[in-house]
Formats: structure tokens, C-alpha cells, sequence
């Protein structure tokens, strides 16, 4: 009995759902060549961002780190000629971040921004520890992705 409803009625009904699909347009992307666009609120690789005038905004407070849940940041801080602060050294590892955005919600200088770069895969995890050079390298050029609402410093 199985085998006579297994012929008259199942595979009748599988061949026409085939026959269904086969007449669509396929929803498949050329990925490398068109990528999808990621929502506004995506978090994906970090970046860091500069003054209008080519200087860092990062002041080294800490408090993004104080902020980071996994502890994937670190900064050591240091002073310039004009006794301003700045990160000498600032690290995230991206294999210990969450991506919570905790960091940026944090940051009293608005200097790090978590962008929509989602293509960061490498096989060797040494990689994945960015340092401030490459999250200067990589603010997005065209237009700024989060635009900078808090007070504008003050040029002396």
C-alpha cells in the first residue's frame, strides 16, 4: 500500500513543485561582483576617525575599552609636542570583539565607529588583531557614515 501511494501521489507531487521552481527566476547573486547592502544598522569592521584637519580623534580615555564586555581592546596612551593626548598604540582583537557597539556608545570623542565592511576573513589569526593604522585606512572616503553630532574642537 505505501509503495502504490508513494508512486501515485508523492512523486506527482514533487514533480510539480520541480516544475513550479524551474520557470522562476533564480534569486541567486553574483556575489564577488554584486554585493548586498547591508541595513543602516549593521556593525561590521571597526574604523577610526580623524579631525577635518588630519589629526586623530582618539584621546586615549579608556573608556572604550572600560566599555568592552569581551576586553578586546587595548590602548596605551602618550602626548604629543603640544601636550595633547593621543592613542600610541591601539588594538582590537577581532576575534574576541562581539561587535555589541558598545564601544562607539562610549567613545566622549566619537572616534571609533563600527562600519559596514563585513568581508574580513583570514587564515591566519594574527590578522585579526587591528591596529590604529588600519582602522584609519579604513574610514569610509565617499561620505561619512555616522555623522558627528557632539561639540567640534576647539582650535586654540
Amino acid at each position: 500500500m505505501d509503495i502504490i501511494r508513494t508512486v501515485f501521489i508523492a512523486f506527482p507531487k514533487g514533480f510539480y513543485t520541480t516544475l513550479k521552481h524551474l520557470f522562476k527566476k533564480p534569486v541567486t547573486r553574483k556575489y564577488p561582483y554584486e554585493r548586498r547592502e547591508m541595513a543602516p544598522r549593521y556593525r561590521g569592521k571597526h574604523y577610526l576617525e580623524m579631525y577635518e584637519d588630519g589629526t586623530e580623534r582618539c584621546v586615549c580615555c579608556g573608556l572604550c575599552a572600560a566599555a568592552c564586555p569581551a576586553d578586546a581592546i587595548f590602548m596605551e596612551g602618550a602626548e604629543n609636542e603640544k601636550g595633547e593626548r593621543y592613542a600610541r598604540i591601539y588594538e582590537i582583537n577581532l576575534l574576541r570583539c562581539i561587535f555589541c557597539g558598545f564601544c562607539e556608545e562610549a567613545c566622549p570623542e566619537e572616534a571609533i565607529f563600527l562600519g559596514h565592511e563585513y568581508e574580513f576573513s583570514d587564515d591566519n589569526r594574527d590578522s585579526f588583531i587591528y591596529t590604529k593604522e588600519q582602522m584609519l585606512e579604513n574610514r569610509p572616503k565617499e561620505k561619512p557614515f555616522k555623522t558627528i553630532i557632539r561639540r567640534v574642537r576647539r582650535i586654540f
